[in-house]
Order: C-alpha cells, then sequence, then structure tokens
C-alpha cells in the first residue's frame, strides 16, 4: 500500500487575546482559580464579524504557503467543524471558493474535538484508495460563539482557532495506523442547547436564549481519560509500536488536568506530551492540529520520529492515530 502522510501543516489563530484577568470581569472567578484547574492562562478570540470559514481559509492557505501542492491541484477538502457559518453551504465549500481549489470535492465532518482526527483517517482513505491524489484537512472553530459568558464553568475553557494539513503520498513513514471510537450514550454529557423555546410566532415567549454549551465537566473527564489512553495504545498495537517507542504524544488540548491523568493511566512521561493549553485553551478540532504545527515547529518531532496524536469530544467521540514524520 502506498505510503500516505501530512506533507505540510499550517494554522491560524485570530489576533484578539483573552486573559484570565480578562474573564475574572466577566464571572466570579480568578487566574489562580482558572490556571490551577486547566492550566489556561489565556485564549484568542474572533474578531467581530470573523466567521469560521475565515479562520478555516486563512489556516488552509498557511499550509499550502508550506507545502509544494497548488491550490488547484488539491483533490479533497474536509473541513472539521461544530460552528459552521451556516447549515449550509459547507464551509469546506466556502475554503473550496476561496482558495481556488476547482478540482476538489468538498463537505464538512462534524465530530466535536475529535474532528481532526476523524477528517485525517478519511483523506487518507481516499488517498489509499487511489479516489484522489491528495487532500486539504482543516479543523476550525469558533466555540466562543457558543460559550454563555454567564457560565464560569465553560467560559473559562474555549477559545477560537484553525489548524490544517496537506496529506500526500510519502516516501517514508506517514500515517501508520488509526482508531475511532464512538459512544452516543454518553451524548448528554455535553451538548448545545437553548433554554427556552425559540419558536419566533410563539406569542407566549417575550425571550429567548441563543443555544450555547453546556457540559458536564467530572463525568467528562471520567471519560476523556481512559478513552484518550486506551485509544493511543490501541494506534500504538496496531501500528505494530510499544509506548516506548513513541517520541512525542500531542493530545487534544482540553485540560492540562486530562493530559497529566492520560500520560500517567497510559504509562507515558508527561514530558513526552506536547502542551500549548496554556495559551489557546480548548480550540475543539483545531486543537491537536495547532499544537502538531507548534510541535514541529519547536523541534520536538523530527523526521522519523514516531509521534501519537489523540483526542476525545462530546459525542462522545475519541481517536488516535501514529504517524511517522516525513519531514
Amino acid at each position: 500500500m502506498n505510503k500516505i502522510g501530512i506533507i505540510a501543516l499550517g494554522r491560524y489563530l485570530p489576533a484578539l487575546t483573552l486573559t484570565n484577568k480578562d474573564i475574572e470581569k466577566l464571572v466570579e472567578t480568578t487566574d489562580e482559580w482558572i490556571i490551577t484547574r486547566t492550566g489556561i492562562r489565556e485564549r484568542r478570540i474572533s474578531a467581530p464579524g470573523e466567521k469560521t470559514s475565515d479562520l478555516a481559509i486563512a489556516a488552509a492557505l498557511d499550509a499550502l504557503r508550506n507545502s509544494a501542492v497548488k491550490a488547484e491541484d488539491i483533490e479533497a477538502i474536509f473541513v472539521a467543524t461544530v460552528t459552521p457559518d451556516s447549515n449550509f453551504p459547507s464551509v469546506a465549500c466556502l475554503v473550496q471558493k476561496a482558495i481556488g481549489a476547482k478540482r476538489a470535492f468538498a463537505y464538512d465532518i462534524s465530530a466535536a474535538c475529535s474532528g481532526f482526527l476523524y477528517a485525517l483517517t478519511t483523506a487518507k482513505q481516499f488517498i489509499a484508495s487511489g479516489q484522489v491524489k491528495n487532500a486539504l484537512v482543516i479543523a476550525a472553530d469558533r466555540f466562543t460563539s457558543i460559550i454563555d459568558w454567564k457560565d464560569r464553568n465553560t467560559c473559562v475553557l474555549f477559545g477560537d482557532g484553525a489548524g490544517a494539513a496537506v496529506l500526500g503520498k510519502v516516501a517514508q513513514g506517514g500515517i501508520l495506523s488509526e482508531y475511532m471510537i464512538s459512544d452516543g450514550e454518553g451524548a448528554p454529557l455535553m451538548g448545545v442547547i437553548a433554554d427556552k423555546t425559540r419558536t419566533p410566532l410563539d406569542a407566549s415567549v417575550d425571550s429567548a436564549k441563543l443555544p450555547y454549551v453546556v457540559m458536564n465537566g467530572q463525568e467528562l473527564f471520567k471519560h476523556a481519560v481512559p478513552g484518550m489512553a486506551e485509544a493511543v495504545g490501541i494506534a500504538a498495537q496496531k501500528a505494530g509500536l510499544s509506548l516506548d517507542d513513541i517520541k512525542c504524544v500531542v493530545p487534544h488540548q482540553a485540560n492540562d488536568r486530562i493530559i497529566a491523568s492520560v500520560a500517567k493511566r497510559a504509562g507515558i512521561a508527561k514530558e513526552r506530551f506536547f502542551i500549548n493549553i496554556d495559551k489557546y485553551g480548548n480550540i475543539s478540532a483545531a486543537s491537536v492540529v495547532v499544537a502538531l504545527c507548534e510541535a514541529v515547529e519547536a523541534g520536538r518531532i523530527k523526521k522519523g520520529d514516531k509521534v501519537a496524536l489523540v483526542v476525545f469530544g462530546a459525542g462522545l467521540v475519541a481517536a488516535a492515530n501514529i504517524v511517522e514524520w516525513s519531514y
């Protein structure tokens, strides 16, 4: 089988920074409380009028600048998002138009914080089957657009951003294995709901609250830790590797306590995990690809290294990929 891997990465983070000190002015919390419980110091917030498609387009263009592949040669575009500009058209189609990828088919994938790895595996299968030669995989979310800024349990956690990867055939290494799993029984633990009906013709409703994220953090923690630890173990086994062979683990950046617990449960030193949650908070599906991009730039990942990507999200959904770095 042809070896298929990531041949370029890109990212985009909005310019506006929201610090913990800023959040202290919105809800009853403190910088120390947030850092101690989450590891987050600040997060990026989209500018007024800046849409998810804008984030996705910027990340896609950054990845293409870092690639020898031209936009007009891209054959497939997958965008992982849960905050699209609208129900349709898809963000992927908006990206296709903006970058001039006229040969590509495009669609969105909804798998919450696990979306990038779900999209990565989807793209790999299209290339492996011979249907396309390359693909552009993007994760983009404006999670702050669905946050209740009066709910301190959620508003401290999330930020906005996007990351992108160009996939194609590689001479060595590439994506060695993948593992995905879903558990719909856990769906009630996190979702986007409104507290009142939003039917505009209902005269009994004088106000309505826009849908916002609600979550049971303690229960999610209980699922996320074993879910991520199991996923990375299974993916390594499928790749014919032991966890000792993994040079760097790039996890979903949801909470530093979760990452520490995953490391302990999997028996991997936390020092082998790449963590940037302090700068960006949880940027949903984009977290893992933005972290991957920064890990490569920081020299934590080099050609030939075995890398584990592992994620967990609402749904419940989890995934892991083992990658032998190709450049």
